[in-house]
């Protein structure tokens, strides 16, 4: 198995090291010599910045070993998220999912889309759910995706990381991050959030186990109306654990525009985001959704492209996707506002899908 992975990112070539935030940025002639050099040693200059960066000794050894070279795609994707499945072990009383239905690609679609985002030059792939480590095929999709030089996270309730042969494949082939969520500071708040008996038995367990086994870890507090009264707690815990946090309070429709956790938003939590400036969404950056479809990110689902059947070429529409769904239509068109608006106008759709008080999205309803 590759220690390191070289790849180019625009103009830039970098050397990574999965399970770690770090990079090494190449000039152009040094990653030419690697591409050239397969059946030599490691040259010194990359084995002394490998040890200084990653403590790792590639000494004499060769670098067909030890370096996986990547190709770039034909566009600019660097960044993708991928849905393996929507179904879930918990029934959270704010998921934006919306009825959690586990279906999607078998593994060997599964195993079709990772070549279609390995060759359109994916180099982050965030793995997530519904919950992902509840699906069957995870250990084996997440051990290609490795195997094929992708930088991984997974995101997760979870409530599995305290089986042995989970842990055992993210200490084996470590995540760059892996990022639980925290729903409560007890028993009752947690079980009442997740509506899952048992659910806070089973992350505590997890979440120990998995800081044992000294995974990257980082948590997301989400703050609902059941348990803003632990959010306080919840801070402690995080930090007698050790870990960074970031919390998550603005609740958002469902991504049909279904307004069933809009009743969860605690207002005393009710945040003003940034004014939206724009993303890479549909750029460098893109959703795949439990069947291979792309779209430009969670929220903008539709127009999507099937990857399984147009493979990387149907990413070229994207950005003219992308462009068409920024566009300000329906109530928000002629918004005086809308150069300071604070979601983007995928965003929008769904809560104006959902009705919700214009409060929880728009400026207007600061007034």
């Amino acid at each position: 198995m590759h220690e390191l992975v070289a790849a180019p990112l625009g103009a830039r070539r970098l050397v990574l090291r999965q399970g770690s935030g770090k990079a090494l940025v190449l000039p152009a002639a040094r990653f030419e010599e690697l591409r050239t050099s397969a059946p030599e040693t490691v040259p010194t200059w990359l084995a002394d910045a490998a040890r200084a960066q990653w403590n790792v000794d590639l000494t004499g050894r060769h670098v067909n070993e030890v370096l996986l070279l990547r190709e770039a795609g034909p566009y600019e994707f660097s960044r993708a998220t991928w849905e393996l499945n929507l179904g879930c072990d918990y029934d959270c009383v704010m998921c934006y999912l919306g009825e959690k239905r586990f279906e999607g690609l078998d593994m060997n679609g599964k195993r079709k889309l990772l070549a279609v985002l390995r060759d359109a030059g994916v180099i982050w792939l965030q793995m997530t759910g519904g919950e992902p480590l509840i699906d069957p095929d995870f250990p084996e999709a997440y051990r290609l995706a490795y195997e094929m030089g992708m930088q991984l996270e997974v995101l997760s309730n979870g409530s599995r990381l305290y089986k042995d042969h989970i842990l055992n494949l993210l200490r084996t082939y470590p995540p760059t991050r892996l990022t639980v969520s925290m729903y409560g500071s007890t028993a009752d708040t947690y079980d009442a959030v997740t509506r899952n008996r048992g659910a806070f038995a089973r992350f505590s367990r997890g979440l120990r186990r998995a800081i044992d086994a000294g995974l990257n870890l980082d948590l997301s507090l989400i703050v609902v109306r059941a348990n803003a009264h632990e959010l306080d707690d919840m801070r402690a815990w995080a930090r007698s654990l050790g870990l960074k946090f970031r919390e998550y309070a603005n609740i958002s429709p469902t991504i049909h525009g279904g307004a069933e956790p809009l009743p969860s938003q605690s207002p005393q939590f009710l945040t003003n985001r940034e004014p939206f400036t724009g993303c890479p969404a549909g750029r460098t950056f893109f959703h795949a959704d439990p069947f291979g479809r792309a779209s430009i990110c969670k929220v903008g689902r539709d127009p999507n492209i099937d990857l399984i059947t147009e493979g990387v070429d149907g990413l070229v529409r994207l950005g003219s996707i992308a462009e068409s769904l920024m566009l300000r239509t329906g109530g928000c068109s002629g918004c005086t506002l809308s150069g300071t608006c604070r979601v983007c106008r995928p965003m929008a759709k769904v809560f104006q899908a959902a009705k919700a008080p214009l409060q929880n999205y728009c400026q207007h309803g600061e007034r």
